[in-house]
């Protein structure tokens, strides 16, 4: 079984920063992607950042230049550092990861979400 455990939210000023870190553990061969998704409520769950086994970044539009993604291979684990925080960042924060196992004997694919986490950006 496959978990990712997210760390590093909470409360900050506007200007202020946060690191968020998502470890994968359980059963699994490789990963594929790893990033952050971000949801508030009433609206749609939206892209952060991801970056790919080949270490290739994907940002939001609306990130770019403030966060950075990055991840520890050895651990298994994908950071996101968030410079400059603004009130509209106040979100859930979902840690996200595409998998390589073979659960049943034949590999595959497979997508994973963390429980989340609280970040809150104060004016």
């Amino acid at each position: 079984q496959v978990q990712l455990v997210e760390s590093g939210g909470g409360l900050v000023q506007a200007g202020g920063s946060l690191r968020l870190s998502c470890a994968a553990s359980g059963r699994f061969l490789a990963i594929n992607v790893m990033g952050w998704y971000r949801q508030v409520p009433g609206k749609q769950r939206e892209l952060v950042a991801t970056v790919t086994s080949a270490s290739s970044t994907n940002y939001a539009d609306s990130v770019k230049g403030r966060f950075t993604i990055s991840k520890d291979n050895a651990k298994n684990t994908v950071y996101l550092q968030m410079n400059s925080l603004k009130p509209e960042d106040t979100a859930v924060f979902y840690c996200y990861a595409n998998l390589r196992a073979s659960p049943w004997g034949v590999q595959s694919d497979f997508n994973y979400w963390g429980q989340g986490t609280q970040v809150t950006v104060s004016s």
